[in-house]
């Protein structure tokens, strides 16, 4: 096997999808290893359930730089000083500017509550239920500087039920996001896809699919 991919994942809060990926990263076969838990709020739960992992974890605190562009960069001294090779974003609530993205460009993924391109943005549970789709899920995609706009990895649905609220949605779309970011993640890191313009190629054919649909019990 060769060399497992570091990775930083980046959060805000608690975590849960941070929670996936380490337990996935526990796979021998894995193509990937979680190295790094950086958080922008140093009081954030996740840092502390990272530590108990076994991971190291730093905070960068957004609120005592200038700008973002500062803080960024202080970002970035730390990711290159635990060498890391791709970057993970789950609930990092901050927006980034073109130049961290630049420094990782086709090595940043995020995941979105949503089938991008629809429901960009936030409330994308009340939007779905409003607009009255059938179908509803998450989309994990490569970060570009226009937001939720990047090539998709991988896609992930579930049916909207006639009784659904924003609550009972938004919970059956976390529990497919806790699985597809882990294969994503594999797909990206074990070199199974390739970027060429706005598409990711190679998801389809990648032994772990790229799109799961749940029955709708």
């Amino acid at each position: 096997m060769s060399r497992r991919l570091r990775v930083a994942i980046l959060i805000s809060g608690r975590g849960s999808n941070m929670d996936a990926l380490i337990e996935a990263a526990r796979a021998p076969d894995f193509p990937a290893e979680i190295a790094l838990v950086v958080s922008n709020r140093p009081e954030a739960a996740g840092l502390a359930k990272a530590k108990a992992a076994g991971i190291a974890v730093a905070a960068v605190d957004h609120k005592i730089y200038a700008g973002r562009e500062e803080f960024e960069r202080s970002l970035q001294i730390v990711l290159e000083t635990h060498a890391i090779d791709l970057l993970c974003l789950a609930g990092f609530m901050r927006l980034l500017t073109p130049w961290f993205i630049g420094q990782w460009r086709e090595r940043m993924l995020n995941i979105h509550p949503a089938l991008l391109p629809a429901f960009r943005g936030l409330h994308t549970h009340e939007r779905a239920l409003a607009e009255g789709v059938k179908i509803h899920g998450c989309t994990v995609h490569f970060v570009v500087p226009e937001m939720d706009e990047g090539p998709i990895v991988a896609q992930a649905a579930v049916d909207v039920r006639d009784s659904d609220t924003p609550q009972t949605l938004a919970a059956r779309v976390l529990e497919q996001e806790h699985l597809l970011y882990p294969r994503a993640l594999r797909l990206v890191a074990s070199g199974a896809v390739s970027v060429v313009g706005n598409r990711v190629l190679g998801a389809a054919s990648a032994p772990e699919p790229a799109l799961v649909v749940p029955s709708s019990g």
